[in-house]
């Protein structure tokens, strides 16, 4: 008798895991519109609405250099009705001071996307390599800035650790938070003394 109420429990969960979602689902993303994470979450929204037949709506919270989108995503209620993006900025925002939050304030479903670092600048920049740009930045600390993340995150690291590794003050380089690589992408096209650490994916996309 336990054995086949076990089995019709087993039922019953399986048919209500299957009925899921009953309703749309919101998709936050801690970053601005356009950026790679943006993109990426557009991307699984239209595959997972296309797979479970509702719609899974992308709502970009934007601010704090991470913080807020981070903070909406963990206070959401836990019905599965509100999912986000969680980046790898959360395992570095607290030892900046910027939130208590950490990654084991969230329950991860599946890593979905990793992006090597790149470097861009302007079109018509005199840079034409990385090696032309260390040596200006080399010869001229303070005088261009960089921009990609908020502060202390994944590409502000990177472009530190890369400067540090080429016996070049990391401060040489001022950094500028943003709330993603798109907009820190528009600030380097308008500014002619802006690099913009950025991910890549490996075809250059």
């Amino acid at each position: 008798m336990r054995t086949l109420i076990a089995a019709l429990l087993s039922v019953a969960a399986v048919a209500a895991h299957a009925q899921y979602p009953q309703r749309p689902v919101q998709l936050i993303v801690p970053w601005g519109a356009g950026g790679g994470t943006d993109a990426t979450a557009r991307i699984i929204g239209t595959l997972l609405e296309r797979d479970l037949k509702q719609p899974f709506n992308v709502v970009n919270r934007t601010g704090g250099s991470g913080v807020v989108g981070h903070d909406a995503i963990a206070k959401a209620t836990p019905d599965g009705y509100t999912i986000g993006m969680i980046t790898v900025e959360i395992t570095m925002m607290h030892h900046v001071g910027l939130t208590q939050l950490k990654h084991t304030d969230y329950t991860p479903i599946g890593l979905v996307n990793a992006d090597p670092a790149a470097i861009n600048v302007r079109s018509d920049s005199p840079y034409k390599s990385v090696k032309d740009l260390l040596a200006a930045i080399k010869a001229n600390p303070g005088k261009m800035k960089a921009s990609g993340t908020g502060q202390g995150g994944i590409w502000h690291l990177a472009i530190a650790g890369l400067l540090k590794e080429q016996g070049i003050d990391p401060n040489a380089l001022p950094w500028v938070p943003s709330n993603g690589a798109a907009p820190s992408t528009r600030t380097c096209r308008r500014s002619r003394r802006s690099s913009a650490p950025t991910g890549r994916s490996p075809r250059g996309a």
